[in-house]
């Protein structure tokens, strides 16, 4: 019985590593955005529940074939364990799904780190929440309620509320960071191509909350110089 929980182990365990390997050539070459890696750590947990879930219905079949009733009256009779088979069928099953939980844990932690670090070069524009409308303030000064950004650059947002509390929403790019009066908060993306979305609050904030949202743009970096230079004149 030993033997064949621990080569269910080894089994999961390389078919994890396998999975491992294949997804993290995917995302080799490319810059570790929040956006990549969010996408990258969803992708694995997916496959992560597959397969637990897959060798869960193949033993739940395999016990329901070999211990059916064979007769209207059968009466089961429970198998007898010993110390040494009681400690593997709870022993085993518990380390395969605390070390299961600890790479998840650690590729949450992998994924928070690589939100909450800025790259050096980011361009920053200063984001205001209001009732029920944001304000984008770039670095020469140009003010916009539309967040228009170039492609191939991190950009760094620096948020405060005006009023209460908004959550500042960028779906897409997988994103959300709340907006606190009183308070600076950040979040930074990199748009790695031309690409139009939206702005959600994704908190209530008011009665008009629905109606919070606007363009967020990602243009080449020749039309986003064009762009911030008419709207400074």
């Amino acid at each position: 019985m030993r033997k064949r929980l621990r080569g269910v182990g080894v089994l999961m365990i390389g078919l994890f590593c396998l999975i491992e390997n294949a997804l993290a050539e995917t995302t080799k070459g490319k810059i570790q955005s929040p956006t990549d890696a969010w996408n990258h750590t969803w992708t694995e947990v997916l496959w992560d529940l597959w397969i637990i879930g897959g060798v869960f219905a193949v033993v739940a079949v395999y016990l329901l074939i070999k211990y059916r009733a064979k007769s209207p009256d059968a009466v089961g009779t429970a198998v007898p364990l010993n110390l040494d088979k009681m400690l593997a069928w709870a022993l085993v099953p518990l380390a395969l799904f605390m070390a299961d939980d600890f790479l998840l844990a650690a590729k949450g932690w992998t994924l928070w780190n690589i939100q909450r670090t800025v790259p050096e070069n980011a361009m920053e524009v200063k984001v205001t929440g209001n009732q029920w409308f944001f304000e984008y303030e770039y670095e020469n000064g140009v003010e916009s309620e539309e967040l228009v950004v170039p492609v191939g650059k991190p950009v760094v947002l620096r948020m405060t509320s005006n009023d209460v509390i908004h959550s500042f929403g960028l779906s897409d790019y997988r994103l959300k960071e709340d907006i606190i009066p009183g308070r600076i908060t950040y979040m930074w993306f990199y748009p790695d191509k031309p690409h139009k979305s939206h702005v959600l609050c994704v908190e209530f904030c008011g009665t008009n909350h629905s109606q919070m949202y606007s363009e967020v743009r990602a243009i080449p970096q020749a039309e986003f110089d064009t762009w911030l230079a008419k709207q400074a004149e």
